[in-house]
């Protein structure tokens, strides 16, 4: 597990509401120029963080679609509702092969991500991410928050396990059988459990 996505229609109520149902300030982030989004992070321990994105309305439009689904009606329709964790991302120690070379600020990644933008599998299966400089979680000031569990709904939830199991995935995620895509994460924050 290398982070979990939350998506916002702006970072300001991403932020507003991630604070008010954790507890906890989350730190600025940055802006990513490639896909012209910014985010607002929060630890979850030694290894992992959570992250809060939402297109940047000061950067010009990105050559390409935004990355996580964010330029999608589909999405812009969900997040009318709300901020919603709509995805997750997994690291692998190796450099990875037809991924995009990224930056924000002094941190350097290599990202998978699809032409078209979309999420794989849409947003059940990770992203997968290797980090060419030190993760945001050795940085983040730890905030007292821990993700005790990730719930992945799939209507094709064999399939999802096939693919963890293939990437020899290792982390507290639990697939389950579910007519659409469903993601919650379970928290535990210095007030108490939180779902998201």
């Amino acid at each position: 597990m290398d982070h979990l996505v939350v998506a916002a229609r702006s970072l300001q109520a991403g932020r507003a509401w991630l604070e008010g149902r954790l507890g906890v300030p989350l730190q600025p982030g940055g802006e990513h120029e490639t896909f012209g989004t910014h985010n607002a992070l929060l630890s979850l321990g030694p290894g992992a963080y959570l992250e809060v994105i939402a297109v940047n309305p000061a950067a010009p439009r990105p050559q390409r679609p935004r990355w996580f689904a964010l330029d999608t009606p589909e999405l812009n329709a969900k997040l009318r509702a709300g901020p919603q964790l709509i995805h997750w991302v997994a690291a692998v120690q190796s450099p990875l092969s037809g991924a995009l070379e990224l930056s924000r600020g002094a941190n350097r990644w290599q990202l998978i991500v699809p032409d078209d933008g979309s999420l794989p599998t849409p947003g059940a299966a990770p992203t997968l991410i290797h980090w060419r400089t030190p993760p945001p979680p050795t940085t983040l000031p730890d905030a007292g928050v821990r993700l005790l569990e990730l719930q992945l709904g799939t209507p094709e939830p064999d399939r999802l396990r096939g693919i963890l199991n293939g990437l020899n995935f290792h982390g507290d995620v639990t697939v389950y059988d579910s007519p659409q895509v469903e993601l919650k994460a379970r928290l535990e924050t210095p007030s108490g459990l939180v779902d998201l």
